[in-house]
């Protein structure tokens, strides 16, 4: 039998802040109230950026994954060494001619923790492969690239198969609420910005459900094709047709997929070559999936959409009154925690990380700078097994409540006063 813990344990989380070196511990609920209200002022900031990781796409119900894992189990679950070779898995012969040939273990704890750190290497030795003379460089190809396409059908298999797409909406309702939430921002300030480095569908679908017009970069409708121009379009509707009166429409979002997308397709050679990038929401798009780990995955650390992709977050954390929230994101991309530190040096910027505060890595690096700017909220959640730093107690408990929701705690409230209280025990 497990130990069961502490209540107060339990029922709180923490707050660091660096505001006079002091880390707050709060209770709930009032201390997710607390926080909710500190967090308002930073999400009616005059520039907000939301990135989101592998983390948001995880849920779990009844000790069965229904969203998508994480990396780490995605890696382990990949590289592992089986008995017997596997359709779609590395084949004995292939783990070999990477160890005999290029020196890389894939059961290091290196790729077993990132799977994309294995495609970068895969994405570098091809690059090599294609440049090089030697004889025997064709058949070392041949395997790279049937390793890389091993890893992206993969991917692509844990994005769109599981409880998720057999009609289980556990992670699609948090992103729905999340979203709902999110087109509260007042209609005057500039409207926000997501990025996110997983290759799902929950963003899309879950905007799509709400009615959210959302720019992510692709414009036009049969053929949808990657423009970064469209980064530059807003939406805004006429408010008398007699004159040009024009005002924001308040639901509407950005939506930047840094590692790309699973509903992306590249032409070959023959296609579009002014811009080659297909959205395609279809199984057909398996061939030609876009999955953007690293700068390596084309010739060029230039190459579109990756770069175009990665200017636009630059752009987004490094303005003036600007606020980055992180959620389900382990700081884990090189090129990304770059331009966070970057944007550190403004002195306006701040960062909000949800995370467990003892968090090894660069997440320990970031608190142990002990700046003002950085918050970290993580620990236990309100209830049962759940986190205060996991996606969906964010959107229930530290996002801005809904006028009904604030009804519903109002009445609950009235209820709890003025219900007869029990008499003590003589």
């Amino acid at each position: 039998m497990t130990e069961q813990p502490n209540q107060s344990e339990s029922a709180s989380f923490r707050f660091v802040r660096h505001v006079d070196a002091k880390e707050e511990i709060l209770t709930w609920p009032d201390g997710g109230h607390a926080a909710r209200k500190s967090l308002a002022e930073s999400l009616n900031a005059k520039n907000v950026s939301f990135l989101l990781g592998a983390g948001c796409s995880s849920a779990w119900k009844d000790d069965v994954e229904v969203g998508i894992p994480t990396m780490g189990p995605l890696s382990r679950d990949f590289v592992q060494k089986r008995e017997e070779d596997v359709k779609g898995f590395p084949t004995k012969a292939e783990r070999e001619f990477l160890t005999d040939v290029f020196g890389i273990d894939l059961g290091t704890d290196e790729y077993a923790r990132n799977l994309e750190r294995l495609m970068e290497v895969l994405f570098s030795l091809r690059f090599i492969l294609e440049k090089s003379a030697a004889e025997d460089a064709e058949a070392r190809l041949d395997v790279i690239n049937s390793l890389i396409e091993k890893v992206q059908t993969y991917l692509w298999m844990k994005c769109t198969q599981g409880a998720f797409s057999k009609g289980d909406e556990t992670v699609l309702d948090v992103y729905t609420t999340f979203y709902r939430k999110l087109v509260l921002r007042d209609r005057s300030l500039p409207r926000p910005w997501v990025f996110t480095t997983n290759y799902d569908l929950f963003n899309e679908t879950a905007m799509d459900r709400l009615g959210i017009p959302f720019f992510n970069g692709f414009s036009g409708v049969v053929e949808r094709r990657f423009n970064p121009s469209t980064f530059r379009y807003a939406l805004a509707e006429q408010l008398d047709l007699t004159s040009r009166k024009w005002t924001a429409v308040d639901a509407f979002v950005y939506l930047c997929k840094l590692h790309g997308s699973v509903s992306w397709t590249e032409d070959g050679e023959d296609g579009n070559r002014l811009f080659p990038i297909r959205e395609v929401i279809s199984d057909a798009s398996l061939d030609h999936v876009m999955i953007y780990p690293t700068p390596a995955k084309q010739n060029s650390a230039l190459a579109s959409p990756y770069a175009d992709l990665i200017r636009e977050f630059q752009s987004r954390v490094v303005r003036e009154q600007s606020v980055l929230f992180t959620m389900g994101y382990a700081f884990g991309d090189e090129h990304l925690n770059n331009i966070i530190y970057q944007a550190l040096t403004i002195p306006t910027f701040r960062l909000v990380i949800f995370a467990d505060p003892d968090s090894d890595g660069e997440i320990a690096k970031l608190r142990s700078l002990n700046d003002p700017r950085i918050w970290i909220i993580g620990g236990n959640g309100p209830e049962g097994d759940t986190k205060a730093h996991y996606f969906n107690t964010i959107v229930a408990e530290f996002m801005p409540q809904r006028p009904s929701e604030r009804i519903d705690d109002a009445v609950k409230k009235v209820i709890q006063t003025m219900s007869p209280k029990p008499e003590p025990d003589e």
